[in-house]
C-alpha cells in the first residue's frame, strides 16, 4: 500500500537517542508535561510530530540531558540578570541562546527553576550543533 500511494516510511530510529512521549520525557528530565510542552513551544527542546496534532516524539540524548540540570552551575545567571549584564533586551538574550551564541542550562529543581545563562566565557550554548 505504501509504494502504491507514495507514502514514505517512518524515519529510522536515531542510534544517538531514544524517542519518548511527552510523559516519558517529563519523567526523564524531572519536570511536568506542561513544562515539556512549553519547552517544545519555546524551542528549548526539540521534538517531532508526524502530522499536526499527532503525539510528540522527543529524542533524548545524553547531550540534551546535560542541558537540563537540577542545580544552578557556577557562573550561570537568570535571564533578567543576563540581559542587564549584556545591555540588551531579554528577547535578544533568548535569541542568542537559540542561535548558540550563549551557553544556557534549564534548572529543573529547587525554588529558582528556569533558564540560566552564562554571560561570560566561551560556551557552546543550549542549541549547539
Amino acid at each position: 500500500m505504501r509504494p502504491k500511494n507514495a507514502i514514505r516510511a517512518a524515519a529510522p530510529p536515531d542510534p544517538n537517542g531514544q524517542t519518548l512521549t511527552v510523559e516519558h520525557a517529563a519523567d526523564q528530565l524531572g519536570v511536568s508535561t506542561a513544562t515539556i510542552h512549553r519547552w517544545l513551544h519555546e524551542r528549548l527542546l526539540t521534538g517531532e510530530q508526524t502530522i499536526p496534532g499527532a503525539p510528540w516524539r522527543i529524542r533524548i540524548t545524553d547531550d540534551i540531558r546535560a542541558r537540563f540540570v537540577p542545580d544552578i552551575p557556577d557562573g550561570f545567571v537568570p535571564l533578567a540578570e543576563a540581559a542587564k549584564a549584556l545591555g540588551v533586551a531579554r528577547q535578544t538574550v533568548l535569541h542568542k541562546v537559540q542561535r548558540g551564541e550563549l551557553a544556557a542550562v534549564q534548572v529543573t529543581q529547587g525554588r529558582p527553576k528556569g533558564l540560566r545563562i552564562q554571560v561570560s566565557g566561551d560556551g557552546a550554548g543550549l542549541f549547539a550543533r
